[in-house]
């Protein structure tokens, strides 16, 4: 006997509603997320000040500086993806943490450019350790919450992205709060530092001792875990298609600069342009990446939202100048990030799909890494077109992002709803 047909309004209300971080592990990640980027930005916007007028270091030094803080945290997130693999996630993130609060109380003090580099080394390795720990458990999780409640992953990685975008959002305000009261650059250190602590002792009451959901060693001979990883071809490819978004990311401090002091003789509005940025992330993540996993596979939301990247750059010669010069550039910013957010989780979430959950933190890791390096190449590159024709320098941009799209079609559709046949890829 056929069944009566249901009204759609109580077929709605029978359906599963997945719940946006539902478990208490879930919550903890995400608010992690948020410390992290408040704590770190409460330091970083005036680290370069510091350096210069504070210590006197030259230009040249000040630069290298950075450079090193970047590598030694970018560069080497893949160690400490492979140490969460092997050891687990909860002692790599208590170590990360207190790392990163001996490095912000060492950098308050130091005075010298020894121990100023020696400092900042150890702030950024500090976040190659509890970074990759932090972004693969949230992967992990954000697969079991997909099986369990049947919410999928990429709302649970939307709300992980969106909470360190506010963390980015309000930490360099907590910084210049700190320097008004006349706490200068030291309280902003010893306050990242009292944030990082805070996070070091909730980790250390809330975080599981052992990962659930995570299969068995076995005795069987196994092929090292970095041959495993960076012999599969499909996860190489998103590695390549997303060190093509890093590299166009990077432009936001490169020629959007350049493109803002064209434009209005200074660079006083970049702020208000990276706030434009990080609020549109605060307000616009969620919706996006609930439409998004509702009619887009991860594959399709990756090319997406490199395709809008890419339409970014292409938008800003064509552009007409609006009020203050800033219109083109504000368009290229709002472009930017609503690709950033279309694709972030999209590749986040095709990870676990592409290499076994063994793999998983040694994956999340060397996808950071294999970015860094690319970027750190890009940069150079694109560097050189700085000199370049406006309409010649930013469709050689756009020739970027829309060169990953395009490499982006021939990953596995990854788990999503309009492409059910998609299966993983065995690591």
């Amino acid at each position: 006997m056929t069944p009566p047909l249901r009204a759609p309004a109580e077929e709605a209300r029978r359906r599963p509603r997945p719940t946006r971080a539902s478990t208490p592990y879930l919550r903890l990640l995400t608010a992690t997320q948020f410390a992290f980027n408040l704590g770190f930005y409460a330091v970083l916007p005036y680290l370069a000040a510091h350096l210069g007028n504070g210590l006197g270091m030259a230009g040249w030094l000040v630069g290298l500086v950075l450079g090193l803080r970047t590598f030694s945290q970018q560069g080497l997130f893949v160690v400490g993806g492979a140490l969460t693999d092997r050891y687990g996630p909860r002692p790599v993130v208590l170590a990360g943490c207190a790392l990163r609060i001996a490095g912000f109380g060492w950098l308050a003090l130091a005075g010298s450019t020894a121990t100023v580099i020696a400092a900042v080394l150890l702030i950024g390795f500090a976040a190659a350790l509890f970074s990759p720990a932090v972004e693969s458990e949230a992967a992990r999780e954000a697969v079991r919450h997909e099986h369990g409640a049947g919410a999928p992953r990429a709302h649970v990685l939307a709300l992980f992205s969106a909470a360190g975008q506010a963390g980015a959002f309000l930490g360099p305000l907590l910084g210049s709060l700190l320097l008004l009261l006349g706490g200068g650059f030291r309280a902003a250190c010893l306050a990242g530092a009292l944030v990082f602590t805070c996070v070091l002792a909730g980790h250390a009451l809330l975080m599981p001792r052992t990962v659930p959901g995570t299969a068995p060693r076995t005795d069987r001979p196994e092929p090292p875990a970095w041959r495993a990883v960076f012999a599969n071809r499909a996860f190489l490819l998103l590695c390549v298609a997303y060190s093509s978004y890093l590299v166009a990311y990077n432009q936001l401090y490169l020629s959007l600069p350049a493109e803002v002091e064209r434009a209005t003789g200074s660079q006083a509005a970049l702020g208000w342009l990276f706030a434009l940025s990080s609020l549109l992330v605060v307000a616009l993540q969620w919706p996006l990446t609930r439409w998004s996993a509702r009619r887009l596979a991860p594959r399709t939301a990756l090319a997406t939202g490199l395709a809008a990247v890419a339409t970014g750059f292409a938008a800003v010669p064509l552009t007409p100048a609006g009020p203050g010069g800033l219109l083109p550039a504000a368009a290229f910013v709002v472009l930017l990030t609503l690709g950033q957010m279309l694709l972030v989780p999209a590749a986040r979430g095709l990870v676990p799909d592409l290499v076994e959950d063994r793999r998983l933190g040694l994956a999340t890791g060397a996808l950071s890494s294999v970015s860094g390096f690319a970027v750190l190449g890009g940069s150079a590159a694109t560097g050189a077109l700085l000199d370049a024709p406006a309409p010649v320098r930013w469709a050689v941009l756009a020739a970027v992002p829309l060169a990953g799209a395009a490499l982006a079609f021939t990953l596995p559709a990854g788990r999503g709803r309009k492409e059910p046949g998609a299966r993983a890829v065995p690591g």
